[in-house]
């Protein structure tokens, strides 16, 4: 796992009248500015990307972002593993579950039905904690 993949979206308490329209979501009634970042557990931060004017939620941010386009493009940084004897030419980062499925995203187990994916899922949930503490650090 390279890092912990997530967005937070900040007020933006002076944000110009004629801009206040493409950075406003629907269900929020101030302008925000959208973080995505990929940081691990010592707060090393991997990537960071701020949504693009007009973009208003996660899963857009994650489709404009580096990461994705990068992955596409083949520029991904390898960082080549074997899991359950299967190769996988790129490290992963882990997230919450809202954005699209692509091999370099994964997200933690719904329904563990064993000990060992139980453990696992544990490791991630307390994996996933790293990107809440650096959000609230850089905040």
């Amino acid at each position: 796992m390279i890092g912990n993949l997530d967005c937070r979206h900040w007020q933006w308490y002076n944000c110009p009248t004629a801009w206040q329209g493409q950075h406003t979501r629907g269900d929020q009634d101030r302008s925000t500015v959208i973080l995505q970042a990929v940081a691990s557990q010592d707060l090393w931060i991997w990537s960071a990307y701020f949504g693009v004017a007009g973009s208003c939620n996660d899963i857009n941010v994650f489709e404009l972002s580096p990461l994705v386009e990068n992955y596409i493009y083949g520029r991904a940084a390898r960082a080549s593993f074997y899991a359950n004897g299967n190769y996988y030419p790129h490290g992963y980062y882990l997230y919450d579950g809202i954005y699209h499925r692509y091999s370099i995203v994964v997200k933690t187990f719904r329904d563990p039905y064993d000990e060992k994916r139980a453990y696992f899922k544990k490791v991630q949930e307390s994996s996933r904690k790293d990107i809440e503490r650096y959000f609230g650090v850089l905040q």
